[in-house]
């Protein structure tokens, strides 16, 4: 639920950046380039902003120095 939040949020910033971008007279080919940039951006920071971090998921091994072997 937070990833789609975090999502939510950032397309409303692509929105008003885009909307802005036009305003100013850029290109709207530029505008849709940036804007998937940026989309491709915010699902990967996304994704790993919001990835559920679980206790004891690092693991140590220690070999065992037997000798009988």
């Amino acid at each position: 639920m937070r990833f789609f939040a975090y999502i939510l949020g950032f397309l409303i910033l692509i929105g008003g950046l885009a909307w802005g971008a036009i305003e100013a007279g850029a290109p709207q080919l530029w505008v849709m380039i940036g804007s998937m940039i940026l989309l491709g951006i915010g699902i990967i920071t996304g994704a790993s902003r919001t990835r559920i971090h679980r206790p004891g998921g690092d693991v140590t091994v220690v070999r065992d120095n037997d000798d009988n072997l």
